[in-house]
């Protein structure tokens, strides 16, 4: 029987495109001109280029940001030798993380091999494609021939991110644990369980930072390696102790420093009452260290801990080094990865621990102030300043060491250049669900009878984002989790229908006649109407026997919004209601406003809609920057959109001259700074682009999102309502299961700002 995830791990790399990355065009190629220049006959003219300058390949091609990652599936994770098939979602996983944290590239390379000689050969024969190659998952000791080798037969950076990856983490660690505990490096008492590809690497980058080998021991599966051992091969043999500790007990009497990367329950509680004070442990065993945190830290509170766990304080994460030790190896063309850019990482992720903490990162982990100490050693892997730190470090390290082929002469160009290559979706995402996670909210879900809306309340629920509560008939919904073998315990099913909520019904109801009976609604009317879902769930929410609601995946906008409008109602301080988009682009997110809602706006209401949206916007913590769309720009086309649009603008200056907000304006010239600086350099937007976008009326809005959500493959979250009394949100008809988690996260953000305004 598979666990949850188990199962959700197989649903999430099975379900719609097999696998986690593709391979897309970076050129046009939609008519025979563009494809005659990609291949036949145009092609010829970058190959001649590249014969005759070498050079020219990273000019002409994708090399400079292509990464390969290598693996013949020796030594996964911790599955063992399972193969090179086997291995392949890994390597792709890796490819993914390439991609996500430092925009790289990858094709990923299972080799079907095992003789070094092979897999050496193979991987010089493919090397021309590459700006880089990072080995993965191979077993020692062979893997250190191989690195060693490509190293010295190939000019291009080359890292077994296995063994280089952990160093270069816990190295930070170690850094600013001596900051916290006072010693010396050199006086260092350091105990390593494991004598694998990563604890001999992670020894040598100590040594290099100042450890003795003296003061070292290190054991393997047989015990401690010392003088009397005669089964070590090369590598091991350079950490032969002359100790007389003969296990890892004795070894951690008065030890300073226990980094393990060997197996679960290595290390017991009572031998770690043996070491020094304040002593430094990395339990490194995945996914089960060699020593609880919880244990470690209730045994000695004068422990500075890190583990490999994400759940835990101080996670040593390979993906805080790897994608940015390329990123500034490749940017320079660096022939290698040597020592030094390696240290270069170790010492700027050090520094970066020791810096302010961004707000987003507090806000993803749930923290009001995270900031240097016991329990914050090593940065967090959202931290968005990694690529700049990191990345830089690596590329000056390559450049004073003289392996830079091509350096970095601006360094602040170098440095937006980084920035710009990630945008700010992923972490607001991430945002938006540790937000909700901190303090979920009761979601009704309205369409429970449906397999989408099913699974989406499982995830929520198994991540901590919402307590779902299902609406529809009872058989119907448990059926379909039995089908589909779902996990949804102890959630409410409530049926509207059914005799048992006839005394829930009956105060919906009797309320909903009291608003509409103006309205053309009788007391049986009102009573029949609170058998649909859709004016049920709002009625809880209204009552408070639920936090938010979603609804709409199955029926259309307005018989979905209707009740909700008619039983919710408006906020005390606006007249209206408005819907936003956000669209999540690799620029960063855009917020589109208004899509849904409003037809013809007046331009009252345009600044009214321009309000909610700025308000919105400030919950995740972005500033509002305002154009009012239109297609004119400020005043060069007349028309009566371009008089209202502007008309709003004046209203908006006026009122609210603290906001950054102008118009009437094309949409080009508001995202791209550049043309609005050039042309309009009176513009308040000049500077930055406008991240919120206010369109002149509905239909402008919601043609916008839908294409560019058609044609870009770009993710939408939406339509998001602004200014209901409460948290009601619509779903689009035929959402996906991660836009309904998207826009539950959502509905509970909302539900918390609701809770406390409501409170005032």
């Amino acid at each position: 029987m598979k666990t949850l995830i188990q199962k959700n791990a197989l649903t999430y790399h099975s379900e719609g495109r097999p696998g986690k990355i593709e391979v897309i065009p970076t050129k046009p190629h939609s008519t025979q001109r563009d494809l005659s220049l990609a291949y036949s006959p145009g092609v010829a003219e970058p190959c001649l280029e590249i014969q005759a300058h070498p050079e020219d390949v990273y000019k002409y091609t994708a090399k400079g940001n292509l990464v390969a990652v290598i693996s013949n599936g020796t030594a996964v994770l911790g599955l063992g030798d399972i193969g090179a098939e086997a291995g392949k979602p890994v390597m792709e996983g890796k490819g993914l993380l390439f991609k996500i944290f430092a925009d790289i590239d990858v094709f990923d390379i299972e080799i079907n091999e095992k003789d070094i000689e092979k897999i050496i050969a193979t991987v010089k024969a493919i090397s021309p494609t590459f700006g880089g190659i990072n080995l993965e998952d191979i077993k020692a000791p062979e893997c250190f021939e191989i690195e060693e080798r490509l190293k010295a037969e190939l000019d291009i950076p080359i890292m077994h991110d296995d063994q280089h990856g952990t160093a270069i983490i816990t190295s930070a660690g170690l850094l600013n644990a001596l900051v916290l505990n006072g010693k010396k490096i050199e006086d260092l008492k350091i105990v390593i369980s494991g004598a694998g590809a990563a604890a001999i690497s992670c020894t040598k980058l100590y040594v290099k930072l100042g450890a003795r080998k003296e003061n070292i021991i290190m054991l393997d599966s047989k015990g401690v390696m010392n003088r009397k051992r005669t089964d070590l091969n090369k590598y091991k043999a350079e950490f032969v102790t002359d100790s007389s500790a003969e296990n890892l007990e004795q070894a951690l009497d008065g030890a300073d420093m226990f980094l393990g990367l060997s197996v679960a329950g290595a290390l017991k509680c009572e031998w770690l009452m043996k070491m020094a004070p304040n002593p430094i442990v990395f339990a490194l065993a995945n996914p089960v260290p060699e020593i609880s945190y919880v244990e470690a830290t209730e045994a000695r509170k004068d422990i500075i801990m890190g583990t490999g766990r994400s759940d835990f304080p101080n996670q040593v994460n390979n993906v805080l080094g790897f994608p940015y030790v390329f990123r500034g190896a490749l940017d320079v063309r660096a022939k290698c990865i040597n020592e030094e850019m390696k240290l270069a990482a170790a010492y700027a992720l050090a520094d970066l621990a020791k810096m302010p903490v961004p707000e987003e990162v507090n806000i993803a982990y749930n923290a009001t102030n995270m900031k240097f100490g016991n329990e914050y050693i090593i940065p967090k892997p959202n931290d968005p300043r990694l690529i700049l730190y990191v990345a830089t470090a690596v590329a000056r390290a390559a450049m004073e060491t003289g392996v830079a082929r091509k350096p970095i002469t601006d360094w602040p160009a170098y440095e937006a250049e980084l920035s710009k290559r990630l945008g700010l979706a992923n972490p607001l995402i991430k945002q938006i669900k540790a937000r909700a996670k901190a303090n979920p909210k009761r979601v009704v879900f309205a369409e429970a009878e449906n397999y989408k809306i099913l699974k989406a309340a499982e995830i929520v629920l198994d991540e901590g984002i919402a307590i779902p509560i299902l609406l529809g008939k009872k058989r119907i919904i448990e059926d379909l989790i039995a089908e589909y073998d779902l996990e949804l315990p102890g959630v409410e099913i409530i049926d509207p229908t059914k005799k048992e909520q006839l005394e829930m019904r009956q105060l919906f109801a009797s309320q909903y006649y009291k608003k509409r009976q103006r309205r053309g609604v009788n007391e049986q009317l009102a009573l029949d109407f609170m058998t649909h879902r859709n004016y049920f769930a709002p009625s809880m929410v209204e009552n408070g026997y639920a936090d938010a609601m979603i609804s709409g995946l199955t029926t259309s906008y307005p018989e979905t919004i209707r009740p909700a409008l008619r039983i919710i109602g408006k906020r005390k301080d606006t007249n209206i209601i408005s819907a936003m988009y956000i669209m999540l682009t690799k620029k960063g997110p855009f917020f589109f406003a208004d899509t849904t809602v409003n037809m013809n706006p007046s331009a009252e209401t345009l600044v009214e809609i321009a309000l909610q949206t700025a308000h919105a916007v400030r919950a995740f913590n972005i500033e509002p920057r305002i154009a009012m769309l239109s297609y004119s720009n400020f005043g060069s086309v007349e028309g009566n959109i371009p008089l209202k649009v502007r008309e709003a603008v004046s209203i908006l200056h006026r009122n609210h001259p603290d906001l950054i907000v102008d118009g009437d304006m094309q949409a080009n010239f508001a995202i791209n700074n550049e043309m609005l600086s050039e042309h309009f350099p009176f513009s308040k937007l000049v500077g930055a682009p406008a991240n919120i976008l206010i369109f002149p009326y509905l239909t402008a809005g919601n043609i916008a999102y839908k294409l560019i959500q058609e044609l870009s493959g770009v993710e939408a979250i939406g339509p998001i309502l602004n200014g209901l009394h409460k948290s009601i949100h619509v779903l689009q008809m035929g959402s996906s299961v991660n836009e309904i988690v998207n826009m539950t996260a959502i509905a509970v953000i909302d539900a918390q700002i609701c809770e406390a305004e409501n409170k005032k």
